[in-house]
């Protein structure tokens, strides 16, 4: 009796999941893949459109703040010329003392600064020179007495130096290109190391170039600052999608993964028999094909271990039997005083000896049969030949009385399937074996090799007929069962162990092939005796000669 399994679950399996289900189709055969990959692309897309996007807004901001200072500009070039800083008699030139005069800061927006450079590119006014403020820094504040004196940073004095002279080296290049009579724009670095949007126009006296007046706004920190504030918003939505991500990755993935890892650890601690959980299986991704895999995996299993438990107490329990036959023999053995009853005694133990003999070479056989068929390649066998070796082995050692093995195939043709010799010759000689057993003396098992065209998945049958007593209705099914044994009058005590037909149809079964019983009638409906048929996948019926 096999012991009751426990399985392994997290709910019982909903009706129909038994059944196989269709594959389905996968972007790149992977369910989780194509998830994994689109949150990652999702991410990757914010970022970049965000990114492509403040890009575009930040050149649309400085170009139009550059148009905007160009304009400025020029109305402040028309205006000073209008105020007589330029003078045209007895030559045009700048009046430097009205310029500085008229530049000043309140005449200037806030936040820019304009400056005015003569021919040789030589400042002459700055809106910073001569505004009314005081400009300047809050103090810090005061340490306490008795510190140390702060060192000077010569490095970081002389880096400054160094950024203030190219500063002024870009302005004058600047200048020198406008003195030729071409406005210039574009970004560049201030004498503060700030980053300015700066305009350079010539300043003219009818067609005559005077000078050059720079127009400079230094809000274009602000601006890119104002750039990295809304970058902001989109770099949030990407955290957010690949956090997201990363929690649906934890949900579906790893923490089912965890759950079988934990289901598998019950079945190899013994806790358990089968894996089974209905949530997981139910998926229609990779981990729905794993949980699915696992609990078949672990049925079968299950099942083998159940079967090898009934196996072993089958054996257990068919052992016994003579067993027990033998050592009450023994133990009456020496109370006879008779020398008949002495004899009879003997040909007993002889007889379960026999018995004992063939039921465990039958086991041997059914406990390597699994084995046997995973380790032989399966090939082409003619099914003609083979039974033609078989009924000529069985012919030549027949003693008299014995039943005779008829042979029939068709006339001039080979029948060949795919499978293993030996294994099939097994099945064959177990239904010799069993035929022979129950006909009776000097009678015929007859063994017929044929076609079947309208099964076209079974077309090979081989038929094994006796003149037995037949096998009863009810049993027409059980008799493939192990230790079944139902011996007619006559038979010989030990002759058969029950394992026979058993394994007849498992090694048939594990050719892709059927095989079954049934009785033999006359007219009247009387049985004449049992037939066994086996059918087998044809793998090519060819014309001899």
């Amino acid at each position: 009796m096999a012991l009751d399994t426990a399985i392994a679950k997290a709910d019982p399996l909903p009706p129909g999941d038994d059944e196989p289900r269709r594959p389905v189709k996968r972007f790149g055969g992977s369910r989780l893949g194509g998830l994994i990959l689109a949150l990652n692309l999702l991410s990757l897309l914010i970022l970049f459109v965000g990114a492509l996007l403040l890009n575009e807004w930040s050149r649309g901001l400085i170009a139009a703040r550059e148009e905007t200072l160009v304009a400025q500009a020029e109305l402040l070039s028309n205006v000073l010329s209008k105020l007589s800083i330029t003078t045209g008699e007895p030559t045009p030139a700048f009046d430097p003392v009205e310029a500085s005069r008229q530049l000043v800061d309140d005449f200037i927006p806030e936040g820019q600064r304009a400056r005015l450079f003569d021919l040789d590119g030589l400042l002459v006014a700055d809106s910073y020179a001569v505004t009314e403020r005081i400009p300047g820094e809050p103090l810090p504040p005061a340490r306490p007495a008795g510190s140390p004196p702060v060192k000077a940073d010569f490095a970081a004095e002389k880096r400054a130096e160094a950024e203030v002279e190219r500063a002024r080296g870009d302005l004058a290049a600047e200048v020198e290109a406008a003195l030729d009579g071409q406005v210039q724009s574009g970004l560049r670095r201030s004498e503060s190391g700030d980053r300015v949007v700066s305009v350079s126009i010539p300043v003219r006296h009818v067609q005559q170039v005077l000078g050059v007046l720079t127009l400079e706004a230094g809000d274009v920190d602000e601006t890119l600052a104002a750039q990295r504030r809304a970058l902001m918003p989109f770099a949030l939505v990407a955290l957010f999608v690949n956090l997201l991500g990363s929690l649906l990755m934890h949900l579906f993935v790893a923490r089912p993964v965890m759950r079988l890892s934990a289901a598998a650890d019950e079945v190899r601690l013994q806790r358990a028999r089968a894996i089974s959980l209905p949530d997981l299986e139910g998926r229609k991704d990779e981990i729905g094909d794993l949980a699915r895999s696992l609990e078949t995996m672990t049925e079968t299993l299950s099942d083998r271990m159940d079967a090898i438990e009934r196996f072993a107490a089958d054996v257990s329990h068919e052992i016994k039997n003579p067993l027990t036959s033998i050592r009450s023999a023994l133990e009456t053995l020496p109370l006879v005083k008779t020398e008949a009853q002495r004899e009879k005694l003997t040909a007993l133990l002889q007889q379960d000896v026999r018995r004992l003999d063939r039921l465990i070479t039958d086991i041997s056989n059914a406990s390597r049969l699994d084995a046997e068929l995973a380790r032989d390649r399966p090939r082409t066998i003619d099914l003609t030949t083979l039974l033609t070796e078989i009924v000529g082995v069985y012919e030549a050692g027949r003693k008299p009385g014995e039943p005779r093995i008829v042979f029939q195939a068709p006339a001039g043709d080979h029948v060949l399937v795919t499978g293993r010799d030996g294994p099939l010759g097994q099945v064959f000689r177990n239904l010799i074996d069993n035929a022979r057993s129950f006909s009776p003396a000097d009678g015929q098992v007859r063994l017929t090799l044929s076609r079947e065209p309208s099964d076209a998945d079974h077309p090979a049958r081989v038929r094994v007929e006796d003149d037995g007593p037949g096998i009863p209705p009810d049993n027409l099914e059980t008799v493939f069962q192990r230790f079944y044994t139902s011996r007619p009058k006559g038979t010989a005590f030990g002759a058969n162990s029950g394992l026979g037909l058993s394994i007849a149809r498992q090694i048939v079964e594990a050719h892709g092939g059927a095989i079954r019983a049934e009785n033999r009638t006359d007219e009247t409906g009387a049985v004449l005796g049992a037939r066994f048929e086996v059918a087998l996948p044809l793998t090519f019926v060819g014309r001899r000669g």
